[in-house]
């Protein structure tokens, strides 16, 4: 079955970088979309950045968009999130998702609905 993997996260300070990057086992990279979100008490789970898996067509949240960079290697089965200028508004647990090896629609491709497998999260925190 497909496992996702994190690693990353952590304290920052806002200015600050951080990378986070997941590690999807189990079944084929190819043929997926794969996306981070990220959650805030209080908040939904939003949808921060995503990637086609081929083709490797970047969505970015209007939110991150110059700050984020999302990027892979399909040899490695990973996908990378370079953060920078983290802000306090950053803070939150950021989970890795990933479809079904169908894809996901055009324009819904940081929508929840559209990700069948979760990683268990990881915390970033962003201090002023």
């Amino acid at each position: 079955y497909v496992q996702l993997d994190e690693f990353g996260g952590g304290p920052a300070q806002a200015g600050d970088s951080l990378t986070l990057s997941c590690v999807l086992s189990g079944d084929a990279y190819s043929g997926r979309c794969m996306a981070w979100f990220r959650q805030s008490p209080g908040n939904k789970r939003e949808g921060v950045v995503a990637i086609r898996t081929t083709g490797a067509a970047r969505h970015y949240a209007a939110d991150v968009k110059g700050r984020f960079t999302i990027s892979q290697d399909d040899r490695k089965n990973t996908m990378t999130l370079q953060m920078n200028n983290l802000q306090p508004e950053d803070n939150a647990v950021y989970y890795c998702a990933t479809t079904t090896r169908s894809g996901c629609v055009v324009g819904r491709e940081l929508s929840y609905g559209s990700y069948r497998y979760w990683g268990q999260g990881t915390q970033v925190t962003v201090s002023a």
